[in-house]
């Protein structure tokens, strides 16, 4: 599922921002499906949840996997509906959070590199070296930022 949209729509006369949800899938041939899309004027735990188990009910089946931002929306949501399914945190989400962390253009830019690093590696124990290298390059120059990172790295 992407993360919820904002569009504008007409409710009873007025115009309104609503959320809209759009949840893709991959199928075992690895062609990519749209699934659904659901329009509400908040963006919700509720409206996640009932949008995600519309699919158990109707639409899908056998969820092994699922990519998604860190919305706690949603992580309530997927943790109640798809209880046995593994979850990764979307790479482009992630990366757009840290910048928010980065203070300068220079750090951004450096911080972009050693976090795209983290999603080629072939192991988990792996994937928290780039990160531990962050810790260290960035830890004089944004405490905020270490902070984040060593967050993240908890994943790891």
């Amino acid at each position: 599922m992407r993360d919820a949209g904002y569009e504008k729509l007409r409710v009873a006369g007025i115009v309104r921002d609503v959320a809209v949800l759009i949840a893709v899938g991959i199928d075992r041939e690895g062609k990519r499906r749209i699934l659904g899309v659901s329009v509400e004027l908040k963006d919700a735990e509720i409206h996640r949840r009932v949008f995600l188990d519309h699919f158990v009910h109707r639409v899908i089946s056998g969820v092994e996997y699922i990519v998604s931002d860190d919305h706690p929306g949603l992580k309530a949501a997927r943790r109640a509906v798809f209880t046995g399914s593994k979850w990764q945190r979307c790479q482009y989400n992630l990366i757009q959070d840290s910048m928010k962390q980065a203070p300068k253009e220079e750090i951004r830019k450096g911080l972009v590199t050693e976090l795209r690093i983290v999603y080629y590696v072939e192991t988990l124990k792996i994937a928290g070296m780039p990160l531990d290298n962050a810790v260290t390059k960035f830890s004089s120059e944004t405490p905020t930022l270490v902070k984040w990172l060593k967050k993240v790295r908890q994943i790891f």
